[in-house]
């Protein structure tokens, strides 16, 4: 089994399901509320843990109800949460509203994760022991950075998931091998709406790069190939909230497994689209049995 350390965000996610969302300034009727553990940081462990690998989280929890729901739904899930801490004040919390299209917009309320400033020695020493370390922005940007040169200088591959959108320093990029950003995500840091423009542009700056396309599939692109599509299965979407999520983690084992690219990429593609016909985020990821049955995956073609 490959190993994956994940320093990022546990929150639980508030999920309203309504017809349709509400526009500024009027209220509508839900069908139905759910509470369900999420967090990127979260999310991505899980979705590895279950796609195969031995996952280990370090991030914060609150000294609260959720906290406590958090972390037994990571230790359920075999994800490590020996250095999750546990801190005064209230859990991360994500207030979610997914539509019947399957859409969702979501305020995210930092909670415990603002707590997560720097790495202990402990952190250090775990990140040395992994194949890859999964980042995302959900945690203050100083101790994503401090991540990320830490598992550079350590020689661990970096897997960086650049939401919430927002500008990145320098030394962030530079400490990075994989950046995996939405369309949405990457048009913010490039300015270019075009994906393969937007691609070549982020590949100034990291080695590699998948742009996630939503029902579009994704585009990688590395320094020096040809880059490579893989359309996404059509599939009837429930609710998206984590599907990107689902896929970075499926991602991440597959290439830490050592598979090449284009088969890497249609097996987290499949991933992501069993996540997308089930509610919820963790709960509706898949495990490695599945991928593999639906795996029978679009082959990936070229740009």
């Amino acid at each position: 089994m490959t190993s994956i350390v994940v320093l990022g965000s546990t929150n639980m996610d508030l999920v309203a399901y309504v017809p349709r969302a509400p526009a500024r300034g009027e209220t509508v009727t839900g069908r139905e509320f759910r509470t369900v553990p999420g967090g990127k940081g979260a999310n991505q462990a899980v979705a590895a843990a279950r796609a195969g690998a031995e996952v280990s989280m370090i991030g914060a929890i609150g000294a609260d109800d959720f906290g406590a729901r958090l972390r037994s739904a990571l230790d359920h899930s075999g994800v490590d949460t020996d250095l999750l801490r546990t801190v005064e004040g209230p859990s991360g919390t994500a207030h979610i509203v997914v539509d019947d299209e399957g859409g969702n917009a979501i305020v995210v309320v930092p909670g415990a994760n603002g707590t997560v400033t720097s790495l202990s020695h402990g952190d250090e020493a775990l990140i040395g022991t992994a194949d890859a370390l999964l980042l995302q922005l959900e945690l203050p940007l100083p101790v994503v950075v401090e991540g990320a040169r830490t598992a550079r200088g350590l020689g661990v591959r970096t897997v960086l998931t650049p939401a919430p959108a927002r500008s990145l320093p320098p030394e962030l990029l530079a400490s990075t091998d994989l950046l995996v950003p939405n369309e949405h995500e990457a048009a913010a840091l490039t300015g270019h709406t075009e994906p393969h423009a937007a691609a070549q542009a982020l590949l100034r700056f990291v080695p590699e790069v998948v742009i996630t396309l939503g029902a579009s599939g994704c585009l990688y692109a590395a320094r020096g190939a040809e880059p490579v599509t893989v359309p996404a299965a059509r599939v009837r979407a429930v609710d998206t909230t984590a599907a990107g999520d689902t896929f970075v983690g499926a991602l991440a084992v597959a290439l830490t497994e050592g598979r090449p690219a284009p088969e890497a990429l249609a097996w987290a593609s499949a991933a992501a689209a069993l996540s997308v016909q089930r509610p919820g985020a963790s709960t509706s990821m898949p495990y490695r049995s599945e991928i593999d049955a639906a795996a029978g995956a679009p082959e990936a073609e070229r740009a």
